[in-house]
C-alpha cells in the first residue's frame, strides 16, 4: 500500500488545496523522523502540522495539550472530518478510557490528545509502550519554559519523552516563544538537532490601538456603537470586571455574554457554542476564554484591563481576523492597571517567576508608552526584524507620528557599552552618557570614564527614553534573564555603519521623562515625576558645584514622587530632608511637584 502525499492528506481530510507558509516544510521534516520547533502565530495553522504526519506516518500521534476544553474541541474538529482521534483525561470515567485505549491498540485512534500531567505517569507510559507510537506532538510548548509567560512546572518534565522514546519524532509547538524561550525550549525536551521554523509574527489585517483610560464604559460603548453588529472579544483583569461589564453591555442593549472560570462548565461551553454560532455577539471574558477557539470573523479584541505580558497580549489578539479581512485591536491603557498588576506579583515568593512576571509587566509598559511603532515593538520583541518607517496599521502611525534619526544618539550608547564592559540597564547607562554622578556611578568610579557625559548636552530622562525606543525597535537588546541588560545585536553595527535607516519616535513631555522600567531598579510608581525631580537635583547641584545625591539621595527623590507633597510641612515626612535642605533647596522641588501635578490635571 502506498503511502499517501501530505497534499493527498491535505486535501481529502481537510479539504484544503494547498499548504500555509512552512507548513509544508515543517511536515515533512515529521515525516523524515526528525524533531522540530515551529513557532507558527495565531491562527497560521499549528495543528497541521502534527495532523497530517500523525495521518501518514504508522502509529498513534500523542499530542500533549494543556487544557481539556482545547482538547475536546480539537477532537470534535478532527472527528467532523471524518478522522479517528480521541483524549484522555479526568473528565472521562474508567470505561470509556478502557474503551479508548483498546481502541489504540487496535489501531483505529490515529491522534491521542493527552496532558502534560497524564504524559508522565509511570501506568500510561508503560501503555504507550506496547503501543506503535507515530509522533509526539507537545503543544503551547512555551510552557516548558521559565523564561516563558505561562511556566507550567509540569511541562518541565516532559524530557522523560525522550529518554523513554528515542527514535520517535518530537514536534514542540507554540505561537509566542521569544529567542531565549526557544532555547529553553529545545534544552529542556532534549530535541536531537531539532529543524527550527520561526514564522513571521506579523498579522498584517490587524490594526494595533491604544488609548489612555479615562472613561472605559463610555469608551468601550462609543466603540461597540461604531462597529455594530460585529464578534469580539473584551479582555478583563478580573472576574468580578467581567460579570459586571457584560451586565453593563447588556444594559446598553449589546448582545454580550460573560466567560470565566467560575463559571459551571456547561455554561461555558454553551457560551462559547453561541459564539461560534453568531448567536452571541460579544463575549467578555478573562483569560480563560480564547485557546483553541477557531473563530475566524472575530472583527475585533479589546483589552478593558493592561494584560500582563507582551505574549499574553500578541496572543489575545491573535484572536482577531483570523479569515485575514481587517480587524481591530484595541487597549485601553493606565497606570493604576499596571499597580494593581504589580502588587499581585509583589506577593509572589521570591525567585526566577517573579523576577520574569515582573520584567515582562515592564515591557508590557514600554510597548504602551512607546512611541515607536507599535507594529515594530510587537515584531521586535520576538526577534523578527521590522525595518520599515511607518506600518500604517497602528494609532502610532496613523497618527502622523514624527520619527528623527538618531544614529548619533545610537553611536554614543555604543561607545559607552564599550567601555563600560559589564552589563548595565537602562537606567545606569543613561546615568552614564547624561554624566549624572549618581551614588552607583561614583561608587564604581564610573565617573572618571572618557565615556561619562558623551551626551551631557540632553537631559537624563531623555536618554532613558532613546534607549528604551532602541530596543523596542530593535537596534539594541536587551537580554532576558534576571537582571535584564543592555547589548548590541545584529542589527547595532549596521545601523551605525549607516547601512539601515536609524529612526524611532520623537519624545513627546511624557516619553522624555519617562524613567527605565527594568523591575531590578526600585523605581516609584510615578516614573514621570521621579525623573522632573532628578533634572531638577541635576540643576541644583550645578549651581552648587556638588555631586546630585549630596542635594538629597535617590531614596528622598522616589518618596518625593510617591507623596507628591504641597507644603514645607508635607515635605518633612520625607526621608532625608533636614531643616537645612528644606530651607535651602525644598521650594524648587515644591514647585516641580506643584507644576507637574497642574499639567497632570490639564491632560487627565
Amino acid at each position: 500500500m502506498s503511502v499517501p502525499h501530505p497534499e493527498e492528506v491535505l486535501h481529502r481530510w481537510f479539504g484544503y488545496r494547498s499548504f500555509r507558509p512552512g507548513q509544508k516544510e515543517i511536515i515533512n521534516q515529521v515525516l523524515e523522523g526528525n524533531d522540530v520547533l515551529a513557532v507558527i502565530a495565531t491562527g497560521g495553522g499549528k495543528s497541521l502540522c502534527y495532523q497530517v504526519p500523525a495521518l501518514i506516518r504508522e502509529g498513534t500521534g500523542i499530542v500533549l495539550s494543556p487544557l481539556i476544553a482545547l482538547m475536546k474541541d480539537q477532537v470534535d474538529c478532527l472527528s467532523q472530518s471524518g478522522i479517528p482521534a480521541a483524549f484522555l483525561n479526568s473528565s472521562q470515567d474508567f470505561k470509556d478510557k478502557r474503551t479508548i485505549e483498546e481502541s489504540i491498540k487496535n489501531g483505529t485512534i490515529r491522534i491521542l490528545y493527552v496532558s502534560p500531567e497524564r504524559m508522565v505517569q509511570t501506568s500510561f507510559l508503560d501503555f504507550l509502550k506496547t503501543i506503535r507510537i507515530s509522533l509526539f506532538a507537545i503543544d503551547e510548548a512555551h510552557c516548558i519554559s521559565q523564561w516563558g509567560h505561562e511556566f507550567r512546572p509540569e511541562y518541565r518534565q516532559l524530557s522523560i519523552i525522550r529518554k523513554t522514546f528515542e527514535d520517535v519524532p518530537i514536534i514542540a509547538l507554540t505561537a509566542t516563544a521569544t529567542p531565549s524561550v526557544r532555547n529553553d525550549i529545545i534544552s529542556e525536551l532534549s530535541l536531537h538537532n531539532p529543524s527550527v521554523f520561526v514564522g513571521t509574527f506579523n498579522r498584517d489585517n490587524l490594526v494595533y490601538r491604544i488609548e489612555k483610560k479615562i472613561d472605559p464604559e463610555r469608551q468601550l460603548i462609543d466603540f461597540l456603537q461604531d462597529n455594530p453588529q460585529k464578534s469580539g472579544i473584551i479582555y478583563c483583569f478580573s472576574k468580578k470586571n467581567v460579570a459586571d461589564l457584560a451586565k453593563l453591555l447588556q444594559k446598553n442593549g449589546f448582545s454580550a455574554l460573560p466567560y470565566h472560570a467560575d463559571l459551571p462548565k456547561s455554561v461555558r461551553h454553551e457560551t462559547q457554542d453561541r459564539f461560534l454560532k453568531d448567536e452571541v455577539r460579544i463575549i467578555v471574558a478573562t483569560v480563560a476564554f480564547g485557546m483553541g477557539i477557531n473563530k475566524p470573523d472575530v472583527r475585533f479584541v479589546i483589552h478593558y484591563d493592561l494584560p500582563k505580558n507582551l505574549e499574553h497580549y500578541y496572543q489575545e489578539t491573535g484572536r482577531a481576523g483570523r479569515d485575514g479581512d481587517p480587524a481591530e485591536c484595541l487597549l485601553l491603557y493606565s497606570r493604576s492597571d499596571f499597580r494593581k498588576i504589580e502588587y499581585l506579583i509583589e506577593q509572589m515568593a521570591d525567585g526566577t517567576e517573579k523576577q520574569v512576571a515582573l520584567r515582562k509587566l515592564h515591557e508590557m509598559i514600554g510597548y504602551c508608552e512607546s512611541r515607536a511603532c507599535r507594529r515594530a515593538v510587537l515584531l521586535t520583541y520576538f526577534g523578527e526584524n521590522w525595518d520599515k518607517v511607518s506600518c500604517g496599521m497602528c494609532d502610532s502611525c496613523h497618527m502622523g507620528r514624527k520619527t528623527v534619526d538618531s544614529r548619533e544618539q545610537l553611536k554614543i550608547i555604543m561607545t559607552s557599552l564599550a567601555e563600560l564592559k559589564d552589563d548595565y540597564g537602562v537606567s545606569y547607562i543613561a546615568d552614564i552618557v547624561s554624566g549624572t554622578l549618581d551614588e552607583k556611578v561614583v561608587s564604581r568610579g564610573h565617573q572618571n570614564l572618557s565615556c561619562f557625559g558623551l551626551g551631557k548636552q540632553h537631559r537624563r530622562g531623555l536618554w532613558v527614553y532613546w534607549i528604551r525606543e532602541f530596543i523596542a525597535c530593535g537596534y539594541l537588546s536587551r537580554t532576558m534573564s534576571k537582571y535584564p541588560v543592555v547589548r548590541k545585536n545584529s542589527r547595532t553595527q549596521k545601523a551605525i555603519a549607516g547601512e539601515i535607516p536609524v529612526r524611532i519616535g520623537e519624545p513627546d513631555f511624557q516619553a522624555s521623562l519617562s524613567g527605565s522600567t527594568t523591575p531590578e531598579e526600585e523605581f516609584p510608581s510615578d516614573n514621570n515625576l521621579y525623573e522632573i525631580l532628578r533634572d531638577v537635583r541635576k540643576s541644583l547641584a550645578d549651581l552648587h558645584d556638588v555631586p546630585p545625591f549630596r542635594i538629597f539621595p535617590n531614596r528622598s527623590l522616589r518618596e518625593m514622587a510617591r507623596m507628591k507633597p504641597r507644603s514645607a510641612d508635607d515635605m518633612r515626612y520625607v526621608y532625608g530632608v533636614g531643616e537645612r535642605r528644606l530651607e535651602r533647596y525644598g521650594k524648587a522641588f515644591l514647585d516641580a511637584i506643584r507644576e507637574y501635578a497642574e499639567h497632570e490635571i490639564v491632560n487627565g
